[in-house]
């Protein structure tokens, strides 16, 4: 049992250490189990994620422009633009792959970014701060920081519905150590959280668009590479946060009017 507790809090620390820039204690090398039993805290570290930016929200909430500025400037920090790097290979090598799977995995592997790549990131992150601005003016509580915890979650779902493409990419491996059990309870309090704190018609409206998103993203992995790879997981994360926070603005401005 002891021996169980220090895997899962090494595997804890792993997923913290990977998906954020929070200061963790090192733990050195992990085995193969350890890195599977990862994949179940990465909602954990979404969460860790989200505290943060509530309290830059709440602190600079009397101007809903320059909070929604700072909130997305600490969530870029936190995560070390991890998933927006992801994003832009992802972008760069749809384009310049031209349907082509080598092709296109080459140009993930550059790492130099193109003019299609420097486009999506600009796009997605002016988006994001639009959203974020009319979510914090708006006199609801929409829930909108249970959006970074959910699209890690949807990473844990890629790697369960998913073939993994990359041999010996950040993400290989993870889904043949996985624990099914506890992602399947994991992945439950997530959901029931995010239906149980946030307003009944904003809660149906993530799962639906979630649902739609991840469908359309896994379609489109499988059809060009076969599977996804780590930047293709990075790409979910940014487009489902994106997508949950527009879908929360529509919502919360169509109460706010």
């Amino acid at each position: 049992m002891r021996r169980r507790l220090r895997q899962e809090w090494r595997a804890l620390l792993l997923a913290i250490g990977l998906l954020t820039r929070v200061p963790i204690p090192a733990i050195g090398s992990c085995d193969s189990r350890t890195v599977g039993l990862s994949l179940h805290w990465y909602p954990v570290a979404g969460l860790l994620i989200a505290l943060p930016l509530v309290a830059v929200a709440a602190l600079t909430q009397s101007s809903p422009p320059l909070a929604a500025a700072l909130v997305l400037c600490a969530w870029v920090a936190l995560t070390g633009a991890l998933h927006l790097d992801g994003l832009a290979d992802c972008a760069d090598a749809w384009v310049g792959g031209m349907g082509d799977r080598e092709r296109t995995l080459a140009i993930m592997r550059d790492p130099a970014s193109g003019p299609v790549a420097v486009t999506a990131l600009v796009l997605l992150l002016l988006l994001k701060w639009t959203a974020l601005t009319v979510i914090i003016a708006a006199p609801l509580d929409t829930g909108w920081w249970l959006i970074p915890v959910l699209a890690r979650l949807a990473v844990v779902l890629a790697f369960i519905s998913t073939p993994y493409v990359r041999p010996g990419g950040m993400g290989d491996g993870l889904g043949e150590q996985r624990s099914p059990c506890a992602i399947a309870v994991v992945g439950a309090a997530s959901a029931l959280a995010a239906l149980l704190l946030t307003p009944a018609r904003i809660g149906g409206l993530w799962l639906v668009a979630a649902s739609l998103l991840f469908w359309c993203w896994r379609r489109a992995m499988r059809r060009r590479l076969g599977g996804f790879t780590g930047d293709g997981a990075g790409a979910l994360v940014e487009l489902l946060e994106a997508a949950l926070l527009v879908v929360t603005a529509l919502a919360a401005g169509g109460v706010a009017s």
